[in-house]
């Protein structure tokens, strides 16, 4: 369906323009299905847990970026992202910033 087609787009979820740009210039238009479906589920937006599983490189970490990003931004709280190797957590450090 065409509303669901929507919800693929980055910016269809109300992220700034500045965080647009920066996926965008990464080439990360659009999410696959499967993780617009991880936001939509339940009450994840407003904070509620979420427990997701998917292969090495299939986009788990856009996931868990987009979920802190609306919250941070919503909340003006701070968020806690924690990565298993130096070398993503390097990655993330600079274009997080």
């Amino acid at each position: 369906p065409e509303e669901q087609a929507d919800k693929l787009l980055l910016a269809s979820w109300g992220l700034p323009r500045a965080v647009l740009e920066k996926y965008h210039s990464l080439g990360v238009v659009q999410m696959f299905e499967w993780q617009a479906e991880c936001l939509m589920l339940g009450h994840v937006l407003e904070g509620k847990n979420l427990v997701y599983s998917a292969p090495t490189s299939a986009g788990k970490t856009l996931v868990a970026e987009l979920l802190i990003l609306k919250r941070v931004l919503e909340t003006r709280k701070k968020a806690l992202l924690i990565l298993p190797f130096v070398s993503v957590a390097k990655e993330k450090k600079s274009y997080l910033q």
